[in-house]
């Protein structure tokens, strides 16, 4: 069975923070554990088919199952809105889990799961190498999976009349390190822009907004000049470029959306020499490149074999029912064709990370699936 909304409220203890949920391990709950609907979804050739899950916990050994009840993720910035957006509505629809969801960055999102602080850590870059180390180091086993696509944005001043097209050599012009203090008006990005001093805004050097940005423009991840107005809120980019007659910054497209009457949005030049700006259409067709990318969840392999909530909170969150929720928070789903690979990670608990050099910048994500094993995993997915 399930709580009613009072009766959850005075169960479910409030807490602020995956560490002080953490801490909380030793409290007895002493309510019911109903009944968890879990919506998987079952990929067969081409067509999907849903079945319904249910885990019933009987309440002599609910006691024991205190941390099977909650999910902890961090993480990225940009993944949030996704993620929360899905906690509140898998938290309606089954009232006995909480689900808490940390903001910090991608970088500093590793750094706790990577210690185990977190089952699941929200991911806007791959897993570097060095926080592969850090995992490693601390035995922790992880699943990878992308969960939609987004887009880095390129904006100016609304004023700014002399460009509407930069091409990735003029952002490594811009951004690279040897540009600190030397690029410092717009004449040096072009003889025919104006006589106007360039102001710099973008993501804090934790984020992988930042660590894409500078892989995909300078070629090299978390290198550029230091020279510019970094936050790890695009709030403050988006004030500093809509305060300064000549700045130009990065941030997350969807981010741009929600503010875009105080920005003008530039568009990139891809690889095919066409002038092309980010939307739904051009991240999904590859036009939009090389600023388009996925996103990623990293799940603990331990968390997702012996925590149920884990598991359905995963899966509901691939559940091609629930896509609405990543548009509406801006972002764009992954295509069907798409799913039943990332499913397959999942459900075969495929470890490790697809990307060995630590980029996904041009990849092409169906490539990169690894496709599903020749065995079957059992009844509980392993």
């Amino acid at each position: 069975m399930t709580l009613d909304e009072e009766k959850y409220e005075k169960a479910r203890p409030v807490l602020s923070s995956p560490l002080a949920l953490r801490a909380s391990s030793g409290m007895r709950i002493g309510f019911l554990a109903g009944v968890l609907f879990m919506t998987a979804t079952a990929c067969g050739g081409n067509q999907n088919q849903t079945s319904t899950i249910q885990t019933t916990v009987s309440e002599e050994t609910a006691a024991d199952w205190q941390l099977t009840k909650y999910v902890l993720a961090d993480g990225s910035s940009t993944v949030f809105p996704i993620a929360e957006a899905m906690a509140q509505k898998f938290m309606k629809a089954n009232p006995v889990i909480g689900v808490t969801v940390g903001i910090s960055s991608s970088g500093v999102g590793f750094k706790k799961f990577c210690i185990g602080d977190t089952d699941i850590s929200n991911a806007s870059r791959p897993i570097k190498k060095s926080e592969m180390a850090l995992c490693e180091a601390n035995k922790i086993e992880y699943v990878e999976i992308p969960v939609a696509f987004d887009a880095i944005a390129v904006s100016v001043n609304r004023d700014n009349d002399w460009t509407t097209c930069l091409t990735p050599q003029q952002l490594d012009k811009i951004w690279e390190p040897a540009a600190e203090g030397e690029v410092v008006n717009w004449q040096q990005i072009d003889e025919e822009y104006p006589d106007v001093r360039l102001g710099l805004y973008g993501a804090e050097i934790d984020s992988g907004t930042y660590d894409y940005f500078t892989d995909a423009t300078t070629g090299e991840e978390g290198k550029s000049r230091s020279d510019y107005t970094a936050s790890p809120d695009d709030i403050v980019t988006i004030q500093g470029i809509e305060s300064e007659y000549g700045s130009l910054g990065f941030l997350t497209l969807s981010s741009y959306e929600k503010n875009k009457d105080a920005l003008k949005l530039i568009a990139i030049e891809n690889e095919s020499g066409e002038c092309t700006e980010p939307s739904a259409e051009t991240i999904a067709n590859g036009t939009y490149n090389p600023l388009a990318r996925p996103l990623f969840l990293y799940i603990n392999k331990e968390s997702l074999e012996k925590r149920p909530a884990v598991k359905a909170f995963v899966e509901y969150l691939l559940n091609a029912e629930h896509k609405p929720i990543i548009s509406e928070a801006g972002y764009l789903p992954l295509p069907d064709n798409l799913l039943p690979k990332v499913r397959a990670r999942l459900d075969y608990r495929i470890t490790g990370s697809m990307f060995a050099d630590g980029s996904s910048v041009g990849v092409n994500l169906a490539e990169k699936l690894q496709p599903k094993p020749s065995s079957s995993p059992d009844s509980n997915g392993n």
